[in-house]
């Protein structure tokens, strides 16, 4: 019997409660495929502050190295919204995708038949969609120096830097042709190589790696015009690579064409360790209400026997238990719609967890 250790960290906001649905699953899983699942909870964000102090506290870092892969929920809140830059819990994302080099960021844009008319689309426009962007996570203007607010001639000004190496650019284009080649082997690299001389490096180096998959095509945007494509023609892209603000930005319009961001899972891997998480954040103002919708946490659980543990079986199999549940009408708030039966946070982790039982 395999096993597996993984790291759960539960986070802020309605990350308890979309993490408790994914472990539900998860447990499914272990019973159909025959798996064991070792689960060590540790604290990260809001949650790791108001316990330790510190966003990312090294009992959490011990417990994710010594695991084969992280489940986050989500981190933040308007409760540490005033707390110096420096230590509030978003800071603990930068510093575990440090530690665990996770560079490459994927975030699969796909929507189900069954929720079509979620998607504020037209359905023509949006049926068949099926993106998968590749984010560069941990470089870039997020992470280049210098950076802050200084003083200059007697008023203050705000820097932020955007720096490639190389290599950086190299290794997520590697990702994005492999990815691309799994899937219908087309790249788009999305620059603004006519302004930004950190994106006409990013260009080239797309352009030699392209040398190595010559059988996967390859075409430029500027980051302007994906934005305008998204929207007016998203059934145009297969794979998108692109950096890390403009991946952050272009990956949340991408999540809107399925008609909800809690649809939409993420996968942060490219050392021994990766990530898994949803893309949509903490979201407090629901917190504690058992209405979010925890389906894009139970597909980054797919996401990840795919990406770490090599069983892309499973993710098949989560996936065909999300759309059999969808397919009888049941929906959370966010994409429930008449003739549809509204269900809770909880019921749906149930209800996934049992389909996947009868698969």
């Amino acid at each position: 019997m395999k096993t597996f250790k993984i790291a759960v960290l539960p986070g802020d906001g309605i990350g308890p409660e979309i993490v408790k649905q994914a472990v539900k699953v998860m447990d499914a899983v272990s019973e159909k495929f025959n798996v064991k699942l070792e689960y060590n909870y540790g604290l990260i964000g809001g949650a790791a502050i108001d316990e330790c102090g510190i966003p990312f506290p090294e009992e959490t870092k011990e417990i994710i190295l010594s695991s084969d892969a992280v489940l986050l929920g989500a981190v933040g809140g308007p409760k540490w919204d005033n707390l110096d830059f420096s230590i509030r819990p978003e800071r603990a994302l930068l510093g575990m995708r440090k530690l665990l080099n996770a560079f490459a960021n994927l975030r699969p844009a796909k929507l189900y038949d069954e929720l079509i008319d979620a998607s504020t689309l037209r359905p023509e426009v949006v049926r068949g969609v099926d993106i998968m962007v590749v984010r560069e996570l941990t470089s870039g203007i997020y992470f280049g120096i210098p950076r802050g607010i200084f003083e200059d001639d007697g008023e203050k000004v705000g820097i932020n830097t955007l720096r490639y190496r190389e290599h950086e650019v190299e290794r997520i284009a590697r990702v994005a042709f492999e990815v691309a080649r799994k899937r219908n082997k087309k790249v788009t690299s999305v620059d603004k190589a006519n302004v930004l001389e950190a994106t006409v490096l990013w260009r080239e180096v797309i352009e030699e790696v392209h040398k190595e998959y010559e059988d996967v095509e390859l075409n430029h945007m500027y980051v302007d015009n994906a934005a305008m494509q998204i929207i007016r023609w998203p059934k145009q892209f297969d794979v998108i690579v692109t950096t890390n603000i403009f991946g952050d930005i272009l990956s949340d319009a991408c999540a809107m064409l399925t008609g909800s961001l809690g649809m939409l899972p993420s996968a942060s891997i490219g050392g021994k360790i990766g990530l898994y998480e949803p893309i949509h954040g903490s979201a407090p103002d629901i917190a504690g209400q058992n209405i979010a919708n925890p389906i894009a946490t139970i597909n980054s659980i797919g996401m990840m026997f795919t990406y770490s543990f090599d069983m892309p079986e499973v993710e098949k199999a989560i996936d065909e238990a999300v759309k059999g549940v969808l397919a009888k009408g049941y929906r959370t708030k966010d994409i429930c719609s008449e003739g549809t039966k509204l269900v809770s946070t909880e019921e749906m982790g149930d209800l996934i967890a049992e389909e996947i039982k009868k698969l």
